[in-house]
């Protein structure tokens, strides 16, 4: 039986037991396909990239399912019709992978990575910087009406 991988978006306005519910009622339309889904996972509520239908927010949630493709069809289907589904996605995988999503676990290290400058040092200011002798400073360079004279001069 082929193996799939479903993420589906649901509304903001819609409460944490809504989306279970929701979950479980494509969980069951599977099924009664003649599938299964062998991992339900929420996202909770995460901001989108972009505005959909009005919404900047929306629950996100992961299906592994293993099932005809007809029952996924039909799944899909249910998907297009219901108010609260904003946007899904179904890939067809080679195995699935139990583990929770890397989204979900690869929160607390990316603030760890932020934590500042801590390993590297305190920055420097650019005053400290080595002067490039090839690049003149600004009080090297020619007043701006200084330089405008000398192209009139010179055209004339």
């Amino acid at each position: 039986m082929p193996l799939y991988e479903h993420v589906f978006i649901a509304r903001q306005d819609v409460s944490s037991q809504q989306v279970d519910q929701m979950s479980d009622g494509f969980k069951s339309i599977i099924e009664e396909g003649g599938g299964k889904v062998s991992m339900v996972e929420s996202w909770g509520l995460r901001s989108l990239t972009y505005k959909i239908k009005k919404n900047r927010k929306g629950h996100y949630v992961r299906l592994n399912i293993e099932a005809p493709t007809a029952a996924v069809l039909e799944m899909e289907r249910q998907m297009r019709i219901h108010d609260d589904v904003l946007r899904f996605l179904t890939v067809r995988v080679d195995e699935l992978d139990p583990n929770p999503a890397a989204l979900l676990s690869s929160r607390g290290g990316r603030d760890d990575r932020r934590g500042g400058r801590d390993d590297r040092g305190p920055r420097r200011d650019r005053d400290d910087r080595p002067r490039r002798d090839d690049r003149p400073r600004r009080d090297d360079r020619p007043a701006r009406d200084d330089a405008a004279k000398t192209e009139t001069k010179g055209s004339a």
